[in-house]
């Protein structure tokens, strides 16, 4: 190997040992990304439909996504902060609540299979005794509420988020008043003969994330709108925050749907067991509605996402970036597939074929 490919070899090895050491910032740019995909979709459907110049349009989306964010904070938050609280509460409870339920069921079938007298199914107080004791409700309501301060992001200092969270938002804005030039910058930095086709993937991998995006916005708002109606009829309480959070963990693939069940489950079996049934029942029911109906019919043009590997993203990404990278761990999915799809193998495995055969 020449001394001009080595030297090129370090120099890749010490981009990447760079990109490592500030991997932090990096999903913080990528978040940007996603935010300005966003943005641009929208005033691409508005400058469809309206000839305007491009930043007056960026300027009314975005003066109507801070009312529309702002009527949602006001009239939701205060509630859903409440009922939040109150699901936390109320987590013990149901614990121990279920601790009985499933004391009680061995119970009751050993004395069918062992004895002729069954004693009743859900009153079985007396069996908690002898075994370990469930924490109390402050402390078991503490931990809750630090793993779940983990889980947004928010474990650390509020100032630091908050700086983070005015970072991704200003960089994203400003990558959406100004794609083409920012794309621009990206496509110098790859090889001159790869350019054109870099503009290409570019363009796919920004549609690709668009409609992954749109995709999850309304299915998000369906489970959300479905959950809370069926949550109504059933009679369980806390309905605006169980149903916020059943479309809020729907972003996050196989993990969200089953973290969003515990809390209305919760909730439903301290008032009868059969409601916390019923409410399993219900999300299959809606999970299942959006698998095989919503998602299909408006994410026919998607990149396709295998399960199996869906996961594994997710696991992996968690592992890189922590609790961030299980949020974004699907979008960077969509990208990497795009990319891997085009590159490695139309441009790379495919042509290296075709020589083979041409010979």
């Amino acid at each position: 190997m020449k001394f001009h490919n080595w030297f090129a070899l370090i120099g890749i090895l010490s981009a990447l040992y760079i990109l490592w050491s500030l991997k932090d910032l990096v999903i913080q740019i990528f978040a940007a990304i996603i935010l300005a995909m966003a943005l641009c979709t929208l005033v691409g459907k508005v400058r469809s439909k309206l000839s305007i110049p491009r930043p007056i349009i960026l300027g009314i989306c975005l003066i109507f996504l801070i009312a529309i964010f702002s009527i949602l904070f006001i009239t939701l938050v205060p509630p859903f902060t409440q009922e939040f609280q109150q699901l936390i509460v109320q987590l013990p409870t149901a614990a121990r609540k279920l601790w009985i339920i499933c004391i009680g069921l061995i119970d009751y079938f050993s004395n069918i299979i062992y004895s002729e007298n069954s004693k009743p199914l859900w009153d079985q107080e007396v069996f908690l005794n002898g075994f370990i004791p469930l924490p109390d409700g402050v402390s078991l309501a503490n931990g809750v509420g630090d793993g779940i301060k983990k889980i947004l992001g928010l474990a650390g200092d509020l100032g630091i988020g908050l700086a983070k969270i005015l970072f991704v938002s200003a960089i994203g804005i400003m990558i959406a008043s100004q794609p083409v030039a920012y794309r621009e910058i990206a496509i110098i930095l790859i090889p001159s003969f790869y350019r054109k086709r870099a503009r290409i993937i570019l363009l796919k991998c920004g549609e690709a994330l668009s409609d992954w995006m749109l995709g999850v916005l309304i299915s998000s708002l369906f489970v959300a709108f479905i959950a809370g109606i069926g949550l109504s009829i059933l009679g369980v309480k806390l309905v605006i925050a169980n149903a916020i959070l059943a479309g809020l963990l729907n972003v996050i693939p196989n993990v969200g749907p089953a973290i969003s069940t515990i809390f209305p489950f919760s909730v439903a079996i301290i008032d009868d067991p059969w409601k916390g049934i019923a409410v399993i029942l219900l999300y299959i029911v809606i999970q299942n509605l959006e698998s095989y109906l919503i998602t299909p019919s408006i994410m026919h043009h998607q990149v396709k996402l295998l399960p199996g590997l869906t996961l594994i993203a997710q696991f992996s990404f968690t592992i890189l970036f922590g609790p961030i990278g299980l949020i974004l761990a699907l979008p960077l999915t969509v990208i990497l597939q795009v990319i891997i799809r085009e590159v490695l193998v139309i441009d790379v495995l495919n042509q290296w074929k075709n020589k083979r055969l041409a010979r």
